[in-house]
């Protein structure tokens, strides 16, 4: 009985013992599940999707205008370059105004406008592409093809209006919203900045992808409308989820643009002093000598009122030109007193270089043998080492600081160059300063034999001079270059192989370091910018960016051949090494300023003995 008893007893607890696991098991699953919707819902994952479809619809963009540029105009460069010239040209330009738009504006009417805008244009843009591919060859024949030139600018213009909005928005909400999301935590805002970059590099390699694919299995027209719906969602789950993150995160809805102090007010008082000006013009116009003459009094005041409007027209559109200019003053001049100016200097000069994973580079690597299978595999590795370079950031700035890891980034960027640079001279590279002297001696048969005898060779790279306009470390990446060598033979392989490996073994290697520094100098500007002035700053940041880049640019349009490359890297080296020393003298002054705060703060907890 006893025995009985106790296995009864047992048999209870276990079945007890059953039912609190269970319980507990519940619980946890329904606690986790309460976690995983509240992340789901939260401000963080919210600005993740949208800086996710945005850059989605990025990539696709310029990887297939890219293609659609080149299939335009009959495989030649010359709409390409234009295009290019005009996008870059158009940040240069209006970096400034953008940026000082963002400051005066609301957050939410910033990042809605900036939205609707991009979207808008690339829609607007993809419309008028699939009539010129369904049409062409009617469109051609009226007004002397002057229609198509027509749509050509039409095109060209949207996508600038488009990359503008793009850039807008990007400043709005990977450098502004961003930082007003973290309250300030340091950690938390390297936690965002290095998850919006390393969802940028996974995008970078699947947006093109599906894009390229729709493309070759379906036609370039339905390329065209893949990407035509995929903006329409985008810009509807964007513009939900934005505006959820304005209602969510209160600190959005203030922008202290009434404690700007002189800049603001004087822009008020301008504007008052305009339309008294206006009014005063008006009121001397009505009580000015009036001359007795033989004309009838209606044209004689028809004549007066037009004359009136054409001078007030004038001086007012030379006002507003006068302050648009003064803006563009003020905000360089805010740029240059930052205390991280030398640092976003330094980060601009990177953009002058033909050593970023860009279609230049993977261009000569197609004259030296490289075929398209290889390069796919060299842009996913290049993808990867962009990763572990945001992986490096974040375990760098927890041990050694934030302007510590900037160092660290600058000098394993500036060893992995060193690689290219040894390329140049290894077995199997292409460079002869001999080429040079091509255009000096046009007589000289010698020099005659040796560009007829290259010319094969060369004139893929040479097709693939399009779009160098944003390198891989910024938000837009163009088209990989294999795609535009279709139908082109393939170039004779080098004698070695020891030049291209080592310059893409630098080229992806120093990619770690080059995120790692993009994401320090970044979060510098984050940090220490003042709110008011987040936006004109940034601004001007994007107009050197783009005229660093407008010079690489150039540079490459110089000089195409692939023998010539090698010079163009000696060239890019000494604007890195210039980059990372602007860096250093910022950080050497950080140092310095810490120093002497430290030693005032041991004066002043320091008391005299008794």
């Amino acid at each position: 009985m006893v025995g009985e008893l106790n296995d009864t007893e047992n048999s209870g607890n276990e079945e007890k013992q059953t039912k609190t696991s269970g319980i507990r098991r519940m619980m946890e699953g329904k606690s986790l599940l309460g976690a995983t919707l509240i992340y789901l819902m939260s401000p963080r994952f919210l600005i993740y999707v949208s800086c996710a479809l945005s850059m989605w619809g990025d990539r696709m963009w310029h990887f297939a205008m890219s293609v659609f540029l080149i299939e335009l105009y009959g495989h030649n460069l010359l709409l390409s370059a234009v295009f290019g010239l005009v996008v870059a040209g158009s940040v240069l330009i209006f970096g400034v105004l953008i940026g000082d738009w963002i400051d005066r504006k609301p957050r939410n009417k910033v990042a809605h406008a900036s939205l609707f805008t991009q979207n808008a244009s690339v829609t607007a843009c993809c419309i008028v592409l699939m009539l010129v591919f369904s049409y062409k060859r009617e469109m051609e024949q009226i007004w002397h093809g002057w229609l198509t030139v027509a749509c050509y600018a039409v095109v060209t213009t949207l996508a600038a209006l488009a990359n503008l909005a793009g850039t807008a928005l990007t400043i709005t909400v990977q450098r502004d919203w961003i930082v007003s999301l973290t309250g300030g935590n340091r950690a938390q805002l390297a936690v965002m900045n290095a998850t919006v970059r390393r969802l940028d590099q996974i995008i970078n390699i699947f947006a093109p992808l599906s894009v390229g694919q729709v493309m070759t299995w379906a036609s370039h027209v339905i390329g065209c409308g893949f990407i035509l719906g995929w903006n329409l969602v985008s810009l509807l789950v964007e513009f939900l989820f934005l505006s959820r993150v304005y209602q969510l995160v209160p600190q959005l809805a203030v922008k202290p643009q009434q404690h700007t102090g002189g800049n603001f007010l004087e822009r008020q008082q301008e504007a008052v002093n305009i339309q008294g000006q206006m009014d005063s013009w008006e009121t001397t116009d009505r009580f000015t000598y009036r001359p007795r003459t033989s004309e009838k009094p209606k044209d004689h005041k028809s004549r007066r009122e037009g004359q009136q409007a054409t001078t007030t027209g004038f001086r007012l559109g030379l006002r507003k030109l006068q302050r648009l200019l003064r803006t563009c003053r003020e905000g360089w001049e805010a740029y240059r007193r930052q205390t991280v100016f030398l640092a976003g200097l330094g980060l601009a000069f990177l953009y002058m270089t033909v050593l970023g994973f860009d279609c230049i580079t993977t261009g000569f690597a197609y004259t030296q043998g490289i075929g398209g299978s290889l390069l796919s595999i060299l842009t996913a590795l290049s993808a990867l080492s962009g990763l572990m370079g945001t992986i490096l950031f974040t375990w760098l700035r927890g041990h050694y600081g934030l302007v510590t890891t900037g160092v660290i980034s600058s000098w394993l960027h500036l060893g992995c160059l060193m690689l290219c640079v040894f390329s140049v001279f290894a077995p199997g590279s292409p460079f002869d300063l001999a080429f040079f002297s091509l255009p000096l001696s046009k007589n000289s048969s010698s020099n005659h034999g040796l560009l007829k005898e290259d010319q094969v060779h060369v004139y893929p790279f040479e097709r693939n001079l399009n779009q160098p306009i944003v390198p891989d470390r910024s938000s837009i990446h163009w088209t990989n270059s294999t795609v535009l060598f279709q139908g082109q033979q393939r170039p004779e392989p080098p004698e070695s192989y020891i030049s291209i490996i080592l310059l893409f073994s630098g080229v992806i290697l120093a990619r770690i370091g080059l995120w790692s520094f993009d994401l320090t100098v970044t979060q510098l500007l984050q940090e220490n910018i003042p709110e008011v002035e987040r936006g004109a700053v940034n601004g001007v940041q994007c107009s050197l960016n783009y005229l660093m880049d407008l010079i690489h640019f150039v540079l490459v349009m110089l000089a195409p051949w692939p023998q010539q490359f090698g010079m163009l890297v000696l060239i890019s080296i000494p604007f890195v090494t210039t980059g990372h020393m602007l860096y250093f003298f910022y950080a050497r002054k950080c140092k310095i300023k810490n120093a002497h705060a430290k030693k005032t703060v041991k004066k002043s907890t320091w008391t005299p003995l008794t």
